[in-house]
């Protein structure tokens, strides 16, 4: 299996540090989890019900027409591809991996693409498989051109799947309005904006049709009880201005972010508000580093780069920061190096032509 974020206690044992005293920026999980709400006990002892509201709450939630709640979007992704006959897939690269490896495992023909060649080499393809934002680079395709790129695909049959996974913050983005055209699947995911990623819930719309094959794949029962009564709670028309005011919070904690990283000599390459992704030849050396301090961030080693996520309080905001600042980090002294000429070049005096006599 793939590796992800996360996996603290691998890391505890690496470097020898407690499982408390670790501040995990790894996941791109929202930091703060959403208040869970008493679950009934009915949603314990019996077997989960699927007309129960849960895809309705969805749909209203999203803006979609048809629904499917699936046990984290990671469930479709592998399933997903079975679906399809053998075809030509283009895949975002880089981006969340799963994606190309449960359509290679599916017998696919795979084509890595980067987003600027999607356009020149989209008739070549069946399915197109992007993320929006991308994960982890956080590139953005606007929907105008990922309707277009659908269009393109749905006349000869194929395919544009699109993980909406870090979408809650922008979901002018989104395409779920539009998820019910053939050929168009949109994946929505609960527990990486919530912070519940241990609920297991996330959600596929597109056309029924498909939906039904796919529910016929996954087989019955794939959610949980208890994991339908949260989501039915966080989705409905009640929480709604608490999720406005979540995704503003979560905006704004990107922002910080970003702007903590540029402030050390770490500017962002992209991100969302939840992560921020920073291209670096030091990637290794950055992320042993904040290791040792008890710090875990994402490495990623082509592109060589790191993935900070969000500190979870004030503390793991500060202790951030001492980090990034400490003068021994791997690339500070280039940093400061390179701030200091920058000031000394603004402050020296020009002169477009010389007064002095010759």
């Amino acid at each position: 299996m793939l590796e992800h974020g996360g996996r603290l206690r691998a890391a505890a044992q690496r470097y020898g540090i407690p499982l408390s005293d670790w501040l995990d920026l790894s996941t791109g999980i929202a930091p703060e989890p959403w208040p869970v709400p008493p679950i009934p006990l009915d949603a314990w002892a019996l077997l989960p019900e699927e007309d129960d509201g849960l895809a309705e709450a969805a749909c209203a939630c999203y803006g979609a027409v048809h629904a499917l709640p699936v046990a984290g979007s990671q469930a479709a992704i592998q399933a997903l591809p079975q679906l399809f006959a053998p075809a030509r897939v283009g895949v975002l690269a880089p981006s969340y991996a799963e994606h190309a490896l449960a359509w290679q495992r599916a017998g696919h023909r795979l084509i890595p693409l980067a987003g600027g060649e999607i356009e020149a080499r989209l008739d070549e393809l069946d399915v197109l498989v992007l993320a929006n934002p991308n994960n982890p680079t956080g590139e953005r395709f606007e929907p105008s051109r990922l309707l277009d790129w659908q269009a393109r695909l749905a006349r000869r049959g194929g395919c544009l799947l699109v993980d909406e996974a870090f979408m809650d913050c922008t979901p002018e983005y989104s395409l779920a309005v539009h998820s019910q055209r053939p050929g168009l699947v949109v994946l929505r995911s609960f527990g990486k904006f919530f912070g519940l990623a241990g609920v297991r819930l996330g959600f596929v719309l597109a056309e029924a049709a498909l939906l039904a094959r796919l529910h016929e794949r996954l087989g019955p029962w794939t959610v949980s009880g208890p994991a339908r009564a949260l989501g039915r709670q966080a989705l409905g028309p009640a929480s709604g201005v608490a999720r406005e005011r979540r995704a503003g919070q979560l905006q704004a904690a990107g922002q910080r972010l970003a702007e903590m990283l540029d402030a050390h000599g770490l500017t962002p390459d992209g991100g969302t508000a939840l992560f921020q992704w920073v291209r670096t030849p030091e990637a290794v050396q950055l992320h042993d580093f904040l290791a040792r301090r008890g710090i875990l961030v994402r490495l990623f080693e082509t592109p060589a780069s790191l993935r900070f996520g969000l500190p979870a309080d004030e503390a793991g905001w500060q202790r951030l920061a001492r980090a990034l600042a400490d003068p021994v980090r791997p690339g500070r002294s280039e940093f400061i190096r390179d701030r200091v000429k920058m000031i000394a070049d603004e402050s020296a005096p020009t002169c477009k032509e010389s007064s002095w006599p010759l």
